[in-house]
This record gives C-alpha cells, sequence and structure tokens, in this order.
C-alpha cells in the first residue's frame, strides 16, 4: 500500500475540490441525488444483475433487477448508472434513446455522466493504490441552478454540445469551461453543463496532463515520460473497448 504521504499534493487537491462538488446542489440535480448517483457508481461493481447483462451476448439479453439501495433514484436512473459504469462500452444510439428522455432529460443525462466519470476516476486511483475508498460526503442542502447554457447545440453527438465559439463569456461556469482547454470534443462531451467540463478536466489536468503539457513534447512533467503515459492511456483505453 503507498501512503497518501507520497502522493503529489495537487493531486490529492484536486480530489479534495471534486468531492466537495459531489456534495453540492449541482445543475440538475440536487446535492443528495448526487451522492447517491455516487453510491450507485459503487454499487455497480457488485451488482449480480450486472455482472450477468455485462457476460450476456447482448447488453439487453439478462433481465432484472440490481442490489444496492437506491437512495431516492428512480429504477430507470439505477439502471442507467450502472449500465454506464459496467458496461458503456455497449451504450450506443438505441440505449440513449432508451433512456432519453423517457426516464430522464438530456441535461440530467450528461451531469449523471460527469458524476459517474469523476467518481469512478479516484475510486479507480484509491484501489489501484491499495487504499480505503473515500467515504462519500453528506450532501448540502439547496437547489440545482437548472441553467442550460444557451449556446447549446447538435453536432455529432446524442446530446447537445456547446462550441467554443458559442460559449457565453459572460457566464462564469461558461466561461470557466474551456479555460486553458481546447475546446475538442472531448472537452466540449459534457459542455450541455459546463460545471461538470470544470469538475472533470480538473481531474484530468492532474491525474493525466493539463493540454498544453500535453502537447510540450521536450518536457516531462511527470515521473514516467509523454510515451509511457500514452502507452498505458493506449493499453487501459484497450481493455475497456473505448472508441474514442
Amino acid at each position: 500500500m503507498l501512503s497518501i504521504s507520497n502522493l503529489r499534493p495537487d493531486l490529492l487537491a484536486a480530489h479534495e475540490r471534486s468531492w466537495r462538488r459531489l456534495a453540492q446542489p449541482g445543475t440538475w440535480w440536487s446535492g443528495a441525488e448526487r451522492v447517491a448517483i455516487a453510491a450507485a457508481t459503487r454499487a455497480a461493481l457488485i451488482c449480480p444483475h450486472c455482472r450477468a447483462r455485462k457476460a450476456a451476448l447482448t447488453a439487453n439479453a439478462v433481465s432484472g433487477s440490481h442490489s444496492g439501495a437506491a437512495g431516492g433514484l428512480s429504477e430507470g436512473v439505477i439502471d442507467l448508472v450502472h449500465r454506464i459504469r459496467t458496461d458503456a462500452d455497449r451504450f450506443g444510439p438505441t440505449l440513449f434513446r432508451r433512456y432519453v428522455p423517457g426516464v430522464l432529460s438530456a441535461e440530467r443525462f450528461v451531469e449523471l455522466v460527469g458524476i459517474v466519470a469523476s467518481v469512478t476516476a479516484i475510486d479507480a486511483f484509491s484501489a489501484i493504490l491499495g487504499q480505503p475508498l473515500r467515504a462519500l460526503p453528506e450532501p448540502a442542502p439547496g437547489q440545482p441552478t437548472q441553467k442550460r447554457p444557451t449556446g447549446a447545440a447538435f453536432d455529432q453527438a446524442y446530446v447537445p454540445m456547446v462550441a467554443p465559439a458559442d460559449v457565453d463569456a459572460s457566464d462564469p461556469d461558461e466561461a470557466a469551461m474551456y479555460l486553458g482547454r481546447a475546446g475538442m470534443y472531448i472537452h466540449r462531451a459534457l459542455s450541455l453543463v459546463p460545471a461538470e467540463v470544470v469538475n472533470f478536466f480538473d481531474l484530468d489536468n492532474v491525474m493525466y496532463l493539463p493540454d498544453a503539457q500535453l502537447r510540450d513534447y521536450g518536457t516531462e512533467y511527470r515521473a514516467i515520460t509523454h510515451a509511457q503515459i500514452e502507452l498505458l492511456a493506449a493499453r487501459m483505453s484497450a481493455l475497456n473497448r473505448c472508441t474514442y
């Protein structure tokens, strides 16, 4: 087990920021709902129904229900969280249309994906180091802002996205979304909920590399080289059957 004291301070600080954001009311989900989504993300890994579905030839070949507390979330939302966490590589347009808009809105879908992705990154980091998972935070009171970017439009994705040229610079959340980022499609994927772009790439900057450092091949910013980082990233993508 690696001691926490040996880890980079900037990395630990980013994890703390992400955990604090998790407990706060979001854009479309309350703090209690966001923490419940995080709990469902963890429950998916030990869910017998998810294991059976993952092993099946097709994503819809197994019927049943998921294990774990619902935390106030609907059955459809729980199913979506479990599917994204354990079987995302088979999540295509047909499955997307099953959930959006029938189970939840596109805006709530995007925020949910951001929560699942951030919790997965932090939990996987802890597990790899042999550290116990962080205790889920106590939800903070308050209501979601329900602010939708005015420049959101459909462009090569299941959900609307915001192109860099369509960002409302007078809105602090939108202005922060692509700050220091190239605004590529990987950045735009969560842009229907700008706060989730900020949260996820705040983690990405320290767990991977910021945009500017990523393309600075003459300087090595980590204990391993650019080439070694990309080899690990490519191998992990292959294991997860990521098509990005």
